[in-house]
């Protein structure tokens, strides 16, 4: 069984920057990904990367501030958040793909326990 952990989560100024990890306990050949949920909203899908880490997908708001990456000698998946807008707050979640189809969350059974982020304005 696969075990996620992220870190790295915290209270930033708008403008500033954020490096979230996720540690992946267990081999995995998996396309991983990260959502995030704002409160009293649907989690939602941010980016995935591929288990390379050649192929890299976005969603479309968010391709120009964040950057998704993974080190796999490490067991270790990135996301590098810039430019943070106070729109970002929310829990962001690592997840591992386990059912092919679209990014939505029902098609990834692996999640972590979120890590919260908060952008002040």
């Amino acid at each position: 069984q696969v075990q996620l952990a992220e870190s790295g989560g915290g209270l930033v100024q708008a403008g500033g920057s954020l490096r979230l990890s996720c540690k992946v306990s267990g081999r995995t050949f998996s396309t991983m990904a990260w959502f995030r949920q704002a409160p009293g909203k649907e989690r939602d899908f941010v980016a995935t990367v591929s288990y390379s880490g050649s192929s890299t997908t976005y969603a479309d708001s968010l391709k120009d501030r964040f950057t998704i990456s993974r080190d796999n000698a490490k067991n270790m998946v990135y996301l590098q958040m810039n430019s943070l807008k106070a729109e970002d707050t929310a829990v962001y979640y690592c997840a591992r793909k386990t059912r092919p189809g679209g990014d939505i969350p029902s098609n990834y059974d692996d999640w972590g326990q979120g890590t919260q982020v908060t952008v002040s304005s």
